[in-house]
């Protein structure tokens, strides 16, 4: 039981704030032969409680794979803000039909022609743990002003990276 979200302070807050509008996170699992495998996955919002959805066919090995290992990693990226996020956490696979009916979107149907009530449709949920995030200036004029100080001084551009602890508290 969460006691309390672990989104209510100020880092997590950010980094979820950060991922809010990505669409397509990279969710990385262990094969059978523990070879890591990333592929993209569509983005839901996180919940109240800071856990994040993905919807899936039961059988796709990413599936398998969380059955064997739930340890995941989930990366973020959005090059045109200059956001980057890493989370890591535990995931399972939810088949709970008010899960999915709640989180469904007609555009899903991309991937699922079946649609929600497809016998093969489940949710993965992905309960952070840890997570980084870099955030950069975003601005052309920014990125321009650094290059020519890095250039000038050999000093970096700043960006702000900070590792977030996202377990329950």
């Amino acid at each position: 039981m969460h006691q309390g979200s672990h989104r209510d302070h100020e880092g997590a807050k950010k980094l979820f704030a950060m991922i809010k509008d990505v669409k397509v996170a990279m969710m990385t699992t262990a094969d059978s032969d523990g070879q890591l495998r990333s592929r993209p996955m569509w983005n839901q919002d996180a919940d109240e409680n800071g856990d994040l959805w993905f919807f899936v066919k039961q059988d796709a090995p990413v599936a398998n794979e969380i059955g064997r290992d739930n340890q995941v990693n989930l990366s973020y990226s959005d090059p045109s803000s200059q956001n980057y996020v890493s989370v890591s956490g535990k995931a399972e696979i939810v088949r709970d039909k008010a899960h999915i009916d709640a989180k469904w979107s007609e555009s899903l149907k991309t991937w699922f022609p079946g649609g929600k009530d497809d016998p093969s449709v489940a949710l993965i949920r992905v309960h952070p743990e840890k997570g980084e995030y870099w955030d950069s200036p975003n601005s052309t004029m920014l990125h321009l002003y650094g290059y020519v100080k890095a250039a000038v001084t050999g000093e970096s551009p700043k960006t702000e990276k900070k590792a977030v602890d996202l377990g329950a508290r």
